[in-house]
């Protein structure tokens, strides 16, 4: 069916270095937020039996939505220097109205706090497995519709976005993945096959430090991107909410497509 790092690409050595230049530019311009009001926004704290702690965990609905029952999920893997107690203040319950007004079918962003593992197991820690399984579970039980997924991330959770698409092949309905930290030769390189006609957005800003991985990546998938762009921009959430109303498009018409053999 067509439904279908930073950590893990930076390993050692001057890799980690860069790493943490771009975890600093967060220090980057404000994001650009659209004038729309964010819906119901809820911050709660979760028991992730994947991770063995609590996490927080973040869902937005957006305006004129009610409490979001019956609407599909996009999870949001945070990258290497936000979590979910800062998504309201990044503004992500307006972008997602704003999108909706703009006329992308409605949907809802969920996302937990998945630490600097790159979205990876480490030992007895799986926050990939608590995307994959947990969050939807939790997603189901406020009334949204998992069955219907996708995700979008950036920096390292662009990376495991696409990991998780990997990993479980058929899961994800789409994925949007803005500045993916990603180097050739890495995991997501390696299981790139395994992608498959998942539709993939694809999006980097011309002076960021990883866009020419990003264009490798580009040139390695078994399918062409469906959407993205390389315009100018850097590492930081000033430049990625330039591009929010056509990522969140990309995802919305992918979640409410019907899945064609």
């Amino acid at each position: 069916m067509r439904r279908r790092v930073l950590l893990a690409g930076i390993a050692g050595g001057s890799a980690a270095v860069a790493a943490a230049g771009l975890w600093r530019a967060w220090d980057g311009p404000e994001p650009v937020r659209p004038p729309a009001p964010a819906g119901v926004e809820r911050l709660e704290r979760v028991w992730s039996a994947a991770r063995g702690r609590e996490v927080d965990f973040y869902t937005a609905v957006p305006h004129g939505h009610g409490d979001g029952h019956g609407l599909p999920v996009c999870l949001v893997l945070h990258g290497g220097a936000k979590r979910p107690p800062d998504f309201a203040a990044l503004g992500l319950g307006g972008f997602l109205t704003d999108a909706v007004r703009r006329g992308t079918p409605p949907f809802v962003l969920a996302g937990a706090t998945g630490d600097r593992l790159a979205w990876r197991p480490s030992a007895a820690d799986d926050p990939q497995r608590m995307a994959a399984e947990e969050i939807p579970a939790w997603c189901a039980a406020r009334g949204f519709d998992p069955a219907r997924l996708a995700a979008w991330g950036w920096s390292m959770g662009g990376f495991g976005a696409l990991l998780l698409a990997e990993a479980r092949p058929g899961l994800l309905r789409a994925v949007a993945a803005f500045s993916p930290a990603v180097t050739p030769g890495d995991a997501v390189f390696g299981g790139i096959t395994r992608l498959g006609d998942t539709p993939v957005g694809l999006w980097c800003g011309t002076g960021d430090p990883l866009h020419p991985n990003v264009r490798a990546l580009h040139d390695a998938l078994p399918t062409p991107p469906m959407a993205g762009g390389y315009g100018a921009g850097r590492h930081h959430f000033g430049y990625w909410s330039t591009i929010l109303a056509p990522a969140f498009a990309f995802v919305g018409a992918t979640l409410h497509a019907s899945p064609t053999a």
